[in-house]
This record gives structure tokens, sequence and C-alpha cells, in this order.
């Protein structure tokens, strides 16, 4: 089997998982993941719009926006970093690619907590993604200048034992569940 057959394989076991995972508890985790947030009042930060069967970070944004920056997520193109762009609550959104939504009007700042979405994750910060490199490559190009804090979010469900990674793929710094917070390298 290739890499990319083993991504593939790895990415349709996460995604079932996902699913019952999500029909059983849509977003519970938010609130732990505000307890984390918290530690970082106005820090700038970026999270993202819930789309298909992934974990729901809004109230936990919602409650971080009361205190400072708060972005989402904006494609570019294929190949490139992402951009962020701020978000309050109730602010005029509009479909950007793959189904997400995006604030109406563009106001792109670079955020120094990233809270990313995943396919699965390993508890030594592994993240297995969508397969666009849309994070790893934002991830690299936002550490390259300052400390960033990449925060997976996901189902306790979403944990693989193995993950087949490439050198490129980013760690992430911690994962936030419905069932608390793995800190890799913790022990």
């Amino acid at each position: 089997m290739t890499l990319d057959d083993l991504k593939a394989a790895a990415r349709r076991a996460a995604f079932a998982r996902r699913k019952l995972a999500h029909a059983a508890d849509p977003g519970t985790g938010a609130g732990i993941l505000s307890e984390i947030l918290a530690g970082h009042r106005g820090v700038p930060l970026s999270a993202y719009m819930p789309i298909r069967t992934e974990i729901d970070p809004v109230p936990a944004m919602a409650e971080a926006a009361a205190y400072g920056l708060v972005g989402v997520p904006v494609i570019q193109a294929v190949g490139k970093p992402l951009k962020f762009s701020r978000w309050e609550p109730d602010c005029p959104m509009v479909d950007g690619p793959f189904g997400a939504q995006v604030p109406a009007v563009e106001s792109y700042f670079e955020p120094e907590i990233v809270i990313v979405p995943l396919v699965a994750f390993s508890r030594a910060g592994g993240r297995l993604g969508y397969g666009g490199g849309f994070y790893d490559r934002t991830l690299e190009r936002l550490r390259a200048k300052r400390p960033t804090l990449a925060i997976g979010f996901a189902f306790a469900a979403q944990e693989a034992d193995d993950l087949p990674l490439e050198p490129t793929d980013q760690p992430l710094d911690m994962v936030v569940t419905e069932r608390g917070v793995i800190q890799p390298g913790a022990g």
C-alpha cells in the first residue's frame, strides 16, 4: 500500500467514527474548549465554521470574541496557505469553498492560536486532515514568524493509535475533545 492508500483508509475509518460520535453529541466539547481559551484571553485566534459532522466550536468562538479577535479560515487557492478573516457572532456570512461559511466582509489578520478541524488525531499530536494540506502550509508559515498554538478540536472517537504522516505534517500542541484535553508528550 502507498502512503496515499494508507491515508485514504485511515480517513474512511475516521469519518465513520466521527459520524457516529456527531450523531450522539454534536458539540458539548465547546465548553472544554472555552475553558482552554479562557487562559488565552485577548490572543488573536481562529477556529472554523463546522461542516458535515465536525464538532462545533462556535459557542467557544462566541465567548472568545468578547475578549479579542476571532477569525475563520478562508481558502485562497489550492496549494496556498489559508488566510483568516475576522468573525463575530451574527456577522453576515457567505458560502466559501468546500461548503464552509466565511464572513461576508473580509478583514484579515494572523492568529496566534489556531483551532484546527480534523478527521483523525493521535495522542502524539499527529493530525489527519482532509488531504489538501491547507492547515499544514498555514501552520508552517505562521510558526516561522512567531509561536503559534495549534489546538485540534475533535470527538474522542476520532483518536487513532497510528496515523500515516509525512514530514510536512504540522503537529498539534494539544487536542480538545468532549471528554477532555490531550497534551502530546505529557505522558
